[in-house]
């Protein structure tokens, strides 16, 4: 009888990894694809060669420069999905600041912690979409900024920024207009900016994300060009992409989906980036997929779920589409089906990853059975090593579970300025310690079954309990807290809490909301809450929230979508 192989697998290809930095990608794709279309945006009237695009970008790297942002400062930008969104991305890229990505559905602490955490020097901001006001939260946060020359801000609670860049809107008092960056590089910047081009090293970091974990606060995941631009490009080229694909980016930039996935997959192999919109909305989606003749369409289940049930669904002419992503949650067989027949999707890949891998370390191919492509997220990425584990370390045997390691080009560098917490996940011998259990049967496909962390994903979005809790334990009245995922039938897990309320005091539900409206992203505001004496422990005092979970989902009648 042979022994089962052990649950290691290991990525090959005939495409060696990239050398190069993302500034010298975007070179090479004006070199390649100078007269074909880089980036289409309709709702800006934008439409941009990789010529016209790389000629802004170079624009704006040498305003950076003028503005004084050096090598390895940090630049924020906290926008909804636009051109400028983008050319900042690879702006900062050539000029060698570090972009740190805010989401836009931040509110005041989380922004406040995030340009601390960091040091940003400068920040590029919306003026505002729907109902959040940008410019707003960003005076509340920086009374200075009204009374303050243009890139000379001195804030008392963010003494490292200096400027605040604003996109579109009518101008707020000490801001520098987005388009005028453009216009105060002179030659020396430009100067500069090839001398960073013959310097700059694809192993420097790049790019700072904002992850949480179980331990309250978001960590600052630092990417390197290296991890970011090879990972979108071997994500393109399990899509087949090439410079006749025109990629529908509905999915937020913020996110490596949009930025990395999208963007950098379609540098690298000379795609199109086309966006629907600034915000998701399914009917101006399924209007740019046909006006545009997009032939890649990315998103998380519940957004194709809103397209396919979109009222005018079937006056669209999707045929052009071919392939895609869909990733973020676990997809509904149903919903599979119809995006292959229905969507003319027949290629869609699923992709499994994490912002700490870059993100994708495992994804389907174009031609997986759809069995496969259900049930699994495909097999492993080119260049990156996965292992599976079990509790002291020990690799398992194919089709048992374990916890999921990662291990190559992909692997961040650390969480910035958190050394402890980097060590927690990243071993000695380069593994990331991913918190997913997995399994990974006799061909190497994979199946991540569930966390070992409390992460509820929302709809695509990862949610962290801690962080939520850790804000409402500064209520007066709740004297503890514990929130967890349950069943949702739309989003695939909601957020529910448990709360002890102090002796003496009364509370409802709609307080408990009321107390996170404006301060915490509205993803992150409990749908339910429960109102309980006690929590389900162990005998060594652990909280079984799956307890909880269970004794909700029953009481409330609450069921997931269905998965294969």
């Amino acid at each position: 009888m042979t022994e089962p192989a052990a649950s290691y697998v290991c990525g090959t290809s005939d495409a060696p990894l990239l050398g190069d930095t993302i500034g010298q990608s975007l070179d090479l794709a004006v070199r390649r694809w100078g007269s074909r279309e880089a980036l289409v945006s309709p709702s800006h009237h934008v439409r941009w060669t990789w010529r016209e695009f790389a000629a802004r970008v170079d624009a704006l790297a040498a305003g950076f420069l003028a503005l004084g942002l050096e090598r390895g400062a940090r630049i924020g930008v906290w926008s909804l999905n636009r051109p400028e969104w983008t050319l900042t991305q690879f702006a900062a890229a050539k000029a060698g600041i570090i972009l740190v990505t805010i989401n836009p559905a931040y509110r005041l602490s989380e922004l406040e912690f995030a340009l601390a955490k960091v040091g940003c020097a400068a920040i590029v901001t919306a003026t505002a979409f729907k109902t959040s006001n940008y410019m707003e939260m960003i005076n509340a946060l920086l009374p200075e900024l009204a009374k303050s020359t243009p890139g000379e801000l001195h804030a008392a609670r963010l003494p490292q920024l200096r400027a605040v860049i604003q996109i579109g809107g009518p101008p707020s008092p000490g801001t520098i207009a987005f388009e005028d960056v453009a216009r105060m590089g002179g030659p020396r910047h430009h100067e500069t900016l090839a001398e960073l081009a013959r310097t700059l090293q694809f192993d420097d970091p790049v790019n700072i994300q904002f992850t949480s974990g179980t331990t309250g606060s978001p960590k600052g995941v630092t990417l390197t060009h290296h991890n970011i631009l090879n990972n979108g490009y071997f994500v393109g080229r399990a899509m087949r992409l090439t410079e006749q694909d025109r990629i529908c980016i509905p999915v937020p930039l913020y996110h490596c989906f949009g930025m990395v996935m999208g963007n950098l997959a379609a540098v690298t192999l000379g795609a199109t980036m086309v966006y629907p919109g600034e915000g998701f909305d399914p009917l101006a989606t399924l209007q740019t997929i046909e006006k545009e003749r997009c032939t890649a369409l990315y998103g998380v289940p519940t957004m194709f779920i809103a397209e396919l049930d979109h009222p005018e669904f079937a006056r669209f002419d999707l045929k052009s589409l071919r392939t895609g992503i869909m990733a973020g949650a676990p997809c509904p067989v149903e919903v599979m089906k119809r995006v292959n027949s229905e969507m003319n999707m027949g290629e869609v890949t699923i992709a499994y990853g994490m912002t700490e891998t870059s993100p994708v370390s495992f994804q389907s191919s174009t031609d997986d059975p759809l069995e496969r492509r259900v049930s699994t997220v495909g097999r492993i990425h080119p260049h990156v090593e996965v292992k599976v584990v079990d509790l002291e370390g020990r690799i398992v045997p194919r089709g048992m579970r374990g916890e999921l390691c990662t291990r190559g080009y992909s692997i961040m560098l650390g969480y910035w300025d958190e050394a402890e917490k980097t060590k927690d996940v990243l071993d000695a011998q380069g593994w990331m310690h991913t918190g997913d259990i997995a399994i990974i049967d006799a061909e190497g496909y994979c199946n991540i079954v569930g966390r070992i962390k409390d992460m509820v994903i929302r709809g695509g979005e990862n949610l962290y309990p801690r962080e939520i809790e850790e804000f409402l334990f500064r209520h007066p009245k709740i004297q503890d807290v514990q929130i967890f995922g349950v069943a949702d039938e739309r989003y695939g897990e909601e957020l529910c809490a448990w709360v002890r309320v102090r002796p003496g005091e009364t509370l409802t539900a709609d307080e408990v909301r009321a107390f996170c409206q404006g301060q915490i992203a509205h993803n992150k505001i409990p749908r339910y809450v429960e109102f309980v004496d006690e929590f389900p422990m162990t005998v060594t005092g652990k909280i079984q929230k799956f307890i909880m979970r269970d004794t909700v989902e029953a009481k409330l009648g609450l069921k997931a979508a269905k998965t294969a």
